[in-house]
């Protein structure tokens, strides 16, 4: 542990002029490397360092290690503590995910990738986020960058160019060209542990490969030289395919050489420099995903370091402060919060405050570093205090004291009317109220729990600030935002959110929130991209945000994905490629969900227009044939819901184990049940106190009622049954009961478990995701069309599902299929399908 603590703060941490003269000898081959992490932290200079740890102390190894010993069997007893660390690393691969090959001669690298799937393992997800992986984050960073570099030069050039193959035909001066790409501002708001920015980092250098334009210092072109993203990883490759590997010396000498293999590491590593200076920038509300993404980074950064003489490496700059801690979704002041005044009124200059920050990244020593960091600190606090003064709340509580002073003092009492003192007592009355009011909310503002994390847009990234201080906007906005359910938060955080995202409304998850405050951190051409839950798309709660979106935004690109594309989290997600401009075009593929998917290149896109996919409520629904379905809100068909009454079962925690004779309300209850098509498989019956259930009541009685299975089936169908027994439910089952007379329950089951509703339910209906299973939602069953038809036309169908369901009473085992595809081609009838619609339906 002492030679971890020189290693770290005496070794790594200073210059070799600098150190101390017992660890020169010692650590002579060890290059400083200029980076925070080489820095004690707070707690360290308040606690203990390193060096205080005893390296005799032994712990006894965990019994569910993943250690051998030399037999293969789980290594037992104890070991010291730095050998327990060093063998358990090194039991591990962190060249890969896990799920991708990296080609053998890179297998000395660490894959930075790693890290975040390692720290989300050990997060626990207790925040929402989940580990992309690493062919989503390369692709969709492929799609967006390449769009945005386009869209830059067209901007700057005044070209009209539609891709990167055009703009190589037109570039003529590549310095030029590398200033235009190294303009481009690329933002993850919920950055985690940084795996969106490292593969944004990759594609950039990739884009610039295939425009031509990467060069060295000298101006020179890696014209003999491949870069390009392979399996999330940039691979540098020359004319012969050989991976390029960094030689600095020359093996007979020992010299360092100016050759091809230090031309390239110096081009690499200065590119990668300047592309996470001048390019990418992350927020986390988590302060260790911060960390995470801030080494990760510098990793990237690392593999290519190169050695400016035998023993000193080229500096690595503070590349942190692009990279900040806070949450994306609270501010206290606005992204258009006027800075005029402040910038009038400081003796900073946004000029200045860049100038800082680039200081900052180049600082030559600790001190100058620290001399930036409370700069910087003294400029944000400045803009600070001056929007505060200029927010209109303050504005306003000044002018209501202003008129409080001129009414108490301009006019003495004993010159007014009884009248006068009467309507003066009232203004004054009612000018205090107000000013109190304000004062009140004021006050909360800045007492607020909920602004302890918040984070500043307006001021924190003045590379996103003009010269007057005007925010511009980032040309893109990437990420996989967490999803966490509004009832998650306390009860002041939900009213801050309602009162700034008033496109929302009740129950909603946070990545819609985070596309709200995406968009509104692009600039005017931004393009934001994220992996997100599709319940937005359908969901009743949504209508006002989907309304808004399509009224506001372009789907340009959308991407249904498998339902298994993460492997800790079950839940319907898609890629969302959202432009500032309207669309009314959009290429979409939807994905089977059972699909195993490790690639997103090649997709056979459907172009879509706007119309043909957007349902009167906005629904965003992306077959075309479901969308057809919309016809059937007619004045033909009914609600399910406005004919019947439902309500959910028993929640795990209101029902028996044991039988309870003495309750004062006994019923019998289905502890559990399996609801599948025309099928109730009962295991065991319990009585149980209903007496604060009284509303389940009803559905105890002996009367017709259809069964709804919750969760979907894995053939994604509905599980459908038909049920007169005197039972009550547990929370898996909802019963429906018809209240219509004109309906026959027996018809209405033979409807809803037929192919065509769980069709048009799967396409058009929000769907929940809890424990891997997908499920459906009571509101959403409400609303599925049934036939108006007469009671004539329902008893064919009737007739089949009694058949049924005395077969299936004698054997739960029966195949009843062909009587199930009777009721299918009878409830296409109905719903005057057409040949294509069927073939469709059938294939689905």
């Amino acid at each position: 542990y002492d030679d971890l603590n020189s290693l770290f703060f005496q070794v790594l941490a200073r210059k070799h002029e600098d150190r101390n003269p017992d660890v020169k000898k010692a650590f002579e081959k060890v290059p400083y490397l200029n980076s925070s992490l080489f820095e004690p932290t707070e707690i360290e200079q308040v606690t203990l360092f390193i060096s205080n740890l005893k390296d005799d102390k032994t712990i006894p190894v965990i019994s569910s290690t993943v250690l051998k010993n030399d037999q293969g069997k789980k290594r037992t007893g104890n070991l010291t503590t730095l050998a327990y660390l060093f063998d358990f690393l090194n039991a591990y691969d962190f060249t890969s995910e896990g799920s991708e090959e990296i080609q053998e001669d890179n297998k000395s690298l660490i894959n930075a990738s790693v890290l975040g799937l390692i720290f989300e393992k050990i997060n626990g997800y207790k925040d929402g986020s989940f580990f992309t992986p690493g062919f989503i984050t390369m692709y969709m960073c492929r799609e967006t960058i390449r769009k945005s570099v386009v869209q830059k030069f067209n901007e700057t050039k005044k070209w009209n160019c539609a891709s990167v193959e055009e703009l190589y035909d037109k570039i003529e001066d590549r310095k030029e060209a590398n200033e235009i790409v190294n303009s481009i501002k690329i933002c993850d708001p919920a950055v985690g542990s940084g795996h969106f920015l490292v593969s944004a980092l990759n594609e950039m250098i990739a884009v610039k490969n295939d425009l031509k334009i990467l060069q060295d210092r000298t101006g020179k072109r890696l014209k003999e030289y491949q870069v390009e993203v392979v399996n999330d990883e940039l691979i540098v490759t020359d004319e012969e395919g050989e991976l390029f590997e960094y030689n600095p010396t020359n093996s007979s000498t020992g010299s360092l050489l100016r050759s091809e293999s230090q031309r390239i590491q110096e081009t690499l590593f200065h590119e990668k420099q300047t592309i996470i200076e001048n390019c990418l920038f992350g927020v986390d509300i988590n302060p260790n995903s911060v960390k995470i993404c801030r080494l990760r980074l510098w990793i990237e950064l690392l593999k290519n370091a190169y050695y400016k003489n035998a023993t000193e490496l080229e500096t690595l700059p503070n590349i942190d402060i692009n990279i900040k801690c806070g949450n994306s979704l609270v501010s206290r002041f606005a992204i258009d919060a006027d800075l005029s005044q402040a910038l009038k009124k400081s003796k900073w200059s946004i000029d200045s405050y860049r100038i800082a920050v680039d200081t900052y990244r180049n600082a030559e020593s600790k001190e100058q570093k620290r001399e930036m960091e409370k700069l910087i600190a003294d400029i944000k606090s400045d803009f600070r205090s001056e929007i505060s003064l200029n927010d209109p709340k303050v504005k306003g509580l000044q002018k209501l004291r202003g008129e409080w002073l001129k009414l108490t003092t301009t006019q003495s009492m004993f010159e007014m009317s009884k009248k006068e003192k009467v309507d003066w007592n009232k203004k004054v009355s009612k000018l205090a109220e107000e000013t109190k009011k304000l004062e009140t909310e004021i006050e909360e503002i800045k007492t607020n729990k909920i602004f302890e994390n918040a984070f500043e847009w307006r001021f924190e990234f003045p590379e996103v600030l003009n010269d007057s201080g005007d925010f511009i906007g980032f040309d893109v906005v990437i990420g996989n935002p967490p999803y966490i359910p509004l009832e998650s938060f306390e009860i002041n955080e939900r009213k801050f959110f309602s009162n700034k995202y008033t496109q929302l409304e009740r129950k909603y998850e946070t990545s819609v929130p985070f596309i709200l405050e995406g968009l509104s951190i692009l600039n005017n051409y931004g393009l934001l991209a994220y992996i997100a839950p599709v319940t937005w798309q359908t969901g009743e709660n949504y209508t006002k945000f989907r309304k808004y979106f399509f009224e506001n935004y372009g789907l340009y690109k959308f991407i249904n994905l498998p339902f298994n594309i993460f492997e800790d989290a079950f839940v319907d997600t898609a890629l969302y490629f959202i432009s500032k401009e309207n669309k009314s075009e959009y290429s979409i593929y939807a994905f089977d969900k059972k699909a195993q998917v490790e690639s997103l290149e090649n997709l056979d896109y459907n172009k879509f227009n706007v119309s043909e996919i957007k349902s009167p409520d906005y629904k965003l629904i992306i077959d075309k044939t479901a969308h057809q379905f919309s016809r059937f809100n007619s004045e033909f068909f009914v609600l399910f819901g406005s004919i019947t009454k439902s309500t959910q079962g028993l929640s795990g925690s209101n029902f028996p184990e044991t039988n309870d004779d003495n309750s004062e309300f006994v019923f019998p209850f289905l502890a559990k049940g399996n609801v599948y098509n025309y099928c109730l498989l009962k295991d065991k019956v319990y009585n149980t106190d209903l007496s604060d259930k009284r509303n389940l009541i009803q559905f105890y009685q002996a009367e017709p009622k259809i069964l709804i299975r919750r969760i979907i089936s894995r053939q994604d169908r509905l599980s459908v049954t038909y049920c007169n027994e005197k039972i009550v439910f547990k929370k898996d089952i909802n019963p429906f009961i018809p209240i219509d007379s004109k309906f026959d329950c027996l018809f209405l089951t033979g409807i809803l478990a037929s192919k065509l509703i769980s069709f048009i339910y799967l396409n058009s209906s929000s769907i929940a995701t809890k424990d891997d299973f997908r499920q459906t939602t009571l509101s959403e069953l409400r609303k599925l069309p049934i036939p108006n038809v007469s009671e004539n036309k329902q008893t064919e169908i009737s007739k089949i599902v009694k058949n049924i369901l005395e077969i299936k009473e004698t054997n739960t085992d029966a195949d009843t299929s062909g009587l199930e595809k009777e009721i299918d081609q009878l409830v296409y009838q109905l719903y005057d399908l057409t040949e294509e619609e069927i073939k469709i339906i059938e294939n689905s």
